[in-house]
């Protein structure tokens, strides 16, 4: 054919930044135990910042287990539905070996096919394996998915399934808090340092 031989109209990232409405899905767990590995603390600001990535923003899912006895956890599930995000929040079952868990598997492939139609691009924060097929099934409905989780926690049987892999480890600068200041006084050689501390 005349002119195949031309440089293609779109570089490769052009083609992935046309992302349309992006619709994220983070599951929770998963993203805690990939941050304990990388040994950071995840900044949720920066992270809706980041996997939004400049791209229309229909909804950011988060879905967890919940522990209704702490406070703590309470407080910061509220400080999350105060800033970008969707709390899909599920208590925690005791397993028999006296540890809990809750499994949202099948809410996130619920809310992934209800929406399609409404979203482009699906950004799973999972490894899970579980929810390739739900992966499968809204690629066949048109949706283009992105996988973000670590290496080591990811299935294959999702990466072959995704249109494109982010591994956590390589934007961790992107969405760890940053190191706090170090607020404490140090008197040094018997004199008391005043620091300007700002907060």
């Amino acid at each position: 054919m005349h002119g195949m031989d031309r440089d293609p109209i779109f570089t490769p990232e052009q083609v992935l930044e046309n992302r349309g409405r992006v619709a994220i899905f983070i599951d929770g767990s998963n993203l805690f135990y990939a941050a304990l590995q990388l040994g950071i603390e995840i900044d949720y600001t920066k992270l809706l910042c980041r996997l939004t990535a400049g791209s229309r923003l229909l909804r950011s899912f988060f879905y967890t287990g919940v522990d209704r006895a702490n406070e703590k956890q309470q407080g910061f599930l509220l400080w999350m539905r105060r800033n970008g995000y969707r709390v899909i929040a599920k208590d925690l079952v005791q397993l028999p070996d006296g540890s809990k868990k809750a499994n949202l598997d099948v809410e996130i492939a619920v809310d992934m096919m209800a929406l399609v139609g409404a979203y482009d691009t699906a950004v799973l924060v999972s490894g899970d394996g579980d929810l390739a097929y739900a992966v499968d099934a809204v690629s066949y409905r048109g949706v283009r998915v992105e996988v973000v989780s670590l290496r080591s926690m990811t299935s294959d049987s999702l990466i072959n399934v995704a249109d494109r892999y982010i591994d956590l480890d390589g934007i961790k600068e992107d969405i760890q808090k940053s190191p706090r200041h170090n607020y404490t006084y140090r008197p040094l050689s018997g004199t008391p340092q005043h620091h300007n501390d700002e907060r």
